[in-house]
């Protein structure tokens, strides 16, 4: 039996045998080809080398060293680099992962740090709007662009029901002040503040370029100047996070004011991590286009301070915590005061 099937295998592999040697013989041929193709390649490179050489140099048939030979090696790969990042560049910025810069914000050198604040209002809040427009916005609006390098706007979303009294009241007073950034896509709703923040930052990168991004709220006052001077000193660092730092206790109790339904995943402390407060704080360009880019997959807590502060959290990111960011007291220098 042993016998039998051992002559049948060797059978086998005698019928075999013409088409194994086809196929040595092919990827022989094509081995042969693959080399001849290489060489001649070379030879191409060669020549190509040569004439590049005697062009820059205007010496008619030189010799090539091996350092000019690298180098002129490294200008064309630095080329294929160059041309491989524009491609990428291009599709990004048709799948809108780079921003749209805006044509309506310049920066010169003499205004220094660029800001763009966002200061978070809601529905039915017009006197604390026209109180903040009589106090740090008192300054005409694009008079404090272009003399300051300072935008800013009252940011809202839209109402559940869309194109109510509430939508209608926002229109007609922007279209008096025209100082609003409308989130055209949001619901404004208390529970939903941590979302209008993202949006907040993924829009304005998208429509301004600036140093960086602020958000405030409607009850606070700002000391622009003050503001301006500070942030000075943070341009060198490409991705801060500045604010009035803090914690805090996490609440699991349903019902409570400050409840965060996803209080399991702060630890058995039920603590939350640093984060500045939600009453004033500022990001750089770098942290804002990371929210543009990143918006869809950023996780969004009960709290919009906490949200902001779990985005950075795991990042390469300056935490900076500056008491004159503490709206609620009135340290030296302070930069806002809550009312």
């Amino acid at each position: 039996m042993q016998s039998r099937g051992s002559n049948a295998r060797f059978s086998a592999m005698g019928m075999r045998s013409p088409i194994s040697s086809l196929m040595l013989a092919m990827f022989a041929t094509m081995a042969s080809f693959y080399v001849a193709g290489r060489l001649w390649q070379d030879a191409q490179n060669r020549v190509y080398f040569t004439k590049e050489l005697d062009r820059i140099t205007g010496q008619g048939h030189s010799a090539i060293s091996v350092a000019d030979t690298l180098k002129i090696i490294e200008c064309r790969e630095q080329r294929k680099k160059l041309s491989a990042l524009e491609m990428e560049l291009a599709a990004a910025r048709q799948e809108g992962f780079i921003s749209k810069q805006s044509s309506d914000m310049s920066k010169t050198p003499e205004q220094g740090p660029v800001i763009v604040i966002g200061i978070f209002t809601s529905f039915g809040r017009k006197n604390d709007r026209d109180a903040i427009r009589k106090a740090w916005m008192s300054t005409a609006l694009k008079k404090m662009e272009e003399k300051k390098g300072i935008v800013a706007r009252f940011v809202i979303g839209r109402s559940a029901n869309r194109g109510d009294s509430l939508d209608m009241s926002i229109d007609s007073e922007n279209s008096q002040t025209n100082d609003f950034f409308i989130l055209e896509n949001h619901v404004e709703a208390p529970e939903e503040v941590s979302k209008k923040t993202k949006l907040f930052f993924a829009h304005a990168a998208d429509s301004w370029t600036a140093d960086y991004y602020a958000k405030v709220n409607d009850n606070v006052f700002v000391n622009l100047d003050s503001l301006g001077n500070t942030l000075a000193s943070y341009l060198s660092d490409p991705r801060v996070y500045i604010g009035c730092m803090k914690s805090g206790e996490v609440f699991s109790e349903q019902g409570h004011k400050w409840y965060e339904p996803d209080w399991w995943k702060f630890g058995d402390g039920k603590t939350y991590f640093r984060h500045a407060s939600t009453e004033l704080f500022v990001i750089s360009q770098a942290l804002a286009r990371y929210i543009s880019i990143n918006r869809s997959l950023l996780r969004t807590y009960a709290h919009d301070d906490v949200s902001v502060g779990s985005w950075f959290i795991g990042a390469n990111v300056k935490h900076v915590d500056d008491r004159k960011f503490c709206c609620s007291s009135w340290s030296s220098g302070a930069i806002c005061s809550g009312v």
